[in-house]
């Protein structure tokens, strides 16, 4: 089975609240018969539209190939939220890979939230940007530890758009009973997470990128001077390679696929709460809380609660209703009936330790996934490392591809049965409050 189809109509996008309001984009056709260019590039979210922006504004002849429609991934599905740092917390990072290149890798997580930020400012993207991020604590030695991390964050990296929040300064923008305090980050920002993608697909056709959508990859036949993408009904000729495709790859690159694994998420958008949104948040500020399995929400510009909990390992996703309603009940419990208008799910990737795997699968073969739910900042930044390493600035690549990440144990066909085993052992944490 193939995820790319299991839960999707060809060329559909879901019935969620981002396909609903997004604006919509003429498609590209699809591939017919042979094509050559500099670079192609596999997959048409944020990681490959942005590589493909960024190769195109340097000359480079481009072709963008994507099995749907650009933004079809998880790049038009995800809870639209710019975070801060790396998807590890910077103390950890220093454990890992030491202080130096811990502080080299903060650095190119701001880059890659300017990065963003300049990007649709440049390009005029409608995608309604907001500042502001708390981090939500279930604990109150959980919110001991936050106030430290922003503490830390303050004083080792100069980070001043941090600031730690008591129970009741918390509860006074979100007023969750369930919450001990926490954290705001007015340096992060959410977004419309489709109308993003849609936007970057749209300076990419303005830069000479010619895209073809509907278009499968099924295998790459690697050469000694060019690469030939091979698709159902054409190929490309290409002395570069990038793959883009997260929790899409499937069976395109074993190196890879053996330490980036997919998984699912879902989110549920409420009807319209009116009067009643000030009893879900008091800012227009998104949320992530400290739950191993992240409920992370936030309020619509047409005031709907948009909340992303539960997830799954298989192909097929489960009952989205009952999978979401669960942790918004604890959540707000006053909201446990609430109407979905909108429910869907979506296919992302992890890595063991929950950090981007950029690598160089083979020569002028390039990579980057495994964002682990942190992906619009550091896919769309991981694209133009790739890009910039095909021109010969490979630093910030050389950077982030330095990161170990080890293969998941057990195989393709024992990782997600092991992951699951491990994700009941913390779910049973989180709901004992360890």
């Amino acid at each position: 089975m193939n995820l790319l189809y299991s839960n999707d109509r060809q060329g559909t996008f879901p019935q969620s609240w981002y396909a609903a309001t997004a604006t919509p984009r003429s498609p590209a056709p699809p591939l017919r018969g042979g094509a050559r260019a500099d670079v192609c590039v596999v997959g048409a979210g944020y990681t490959g539209l942005s590589a493909a922006l960024h190769l195109a504004e340097r000359g480079y002849d481009v072709a963008l190939v994507e099995a749907h429609k650009a933004g079809f991934g998880a790049s038009g599905r995800n809870g639209g939220q710019l975070g801060s740092g790396q998807r590890m917390e910077q103390t950890g990072l220093e454990r890992l890979v030491g202080s130096d290149d811990a502080m080299k890798l903060w650095e190119l997580a701001e880059e890659a939230k300017t990065l963003v930020k300049s990007l649709i400012a440049k390009h005029a993207m409608d995608c309604h940007l907001k500042p502001g991020i708390a981090h939500a604590c279930l604990s109150a030695s959980e919110t001991t530890e936050e106030h430290a991390y922003a503490e830390h964050l303050q004083n080792r990296y100069g980070y001043d758009q941090i600031e730690p929040l008591s129970a009741e300064e918390l509860h006074a923008i979100c007023p969750s009973p369930r919450y001990k305090g926490g954290a705001l980050d007015m340096g992060a920002a959410h977004l419309h997470p489709l109308n993003y993608a849609l936007g970057l697909a749209r300076a990419c056709e303005a830069a000479g990128v010619r895209f073809f959508e509907d278009t499968h990859v099924h295998h790459i036949n690697e050469g000694p001077q060019k690469h030939t993408v091979r698709c159902d009904a054409g190929h490309v000729e290409a002395e570069h390679v990038i793959l883009a495709c997260n929790g899409y790859l499937g069976g395109l690159n074993r190196r890879v696929a053996a330490r980036v694994m997919p998984i699912n998420n879902f989110i549920a958008a409420t009807e319209p709460l009116g009067e009643g949104a000030a009893r879900v948040l008091t800012r227009d500020i998104a949320v992530a809380d400290s739950k191993f399995v992240v409920n992370y929400f936030r309020l619509s510009h047409d005031g709907r609660l948009l909340f992303g909990g539960g997830e799954s390992y298989g192909y097929r996703f489960p009952d989205i209703d009952k999978t979401v309603r669960k942790p918004l009940a604890e959540i707000y419990p006053h909201l446990r009936d609430v109407s979905f208008d909108y429910t869907w799910g979506g296919t992302l990737a992890i890595t063991m330790k929950r950090l981007p795997f950029l690598a160089r699968p083979a020569p002028r073969i390039l990579s980057a996934s495994g964002y682990s739910g942190h992906g619009v900042g550091t896919a769309t930044h991981a694209g133009k490392l790739m890009a910039d390493a095909i021109a010969g600035e490979a630093e910030g690549f050389d950077t982030l591809s330095r990161i170990p990440v080890t293969p998941f144990p057990g195989g393709a066909m024992l990782r997600a049965p092991l992951l699951a085993l491990a994700m009941t052992w913390y779910a049973t944490r989180d709901r004992l409050g360890l």
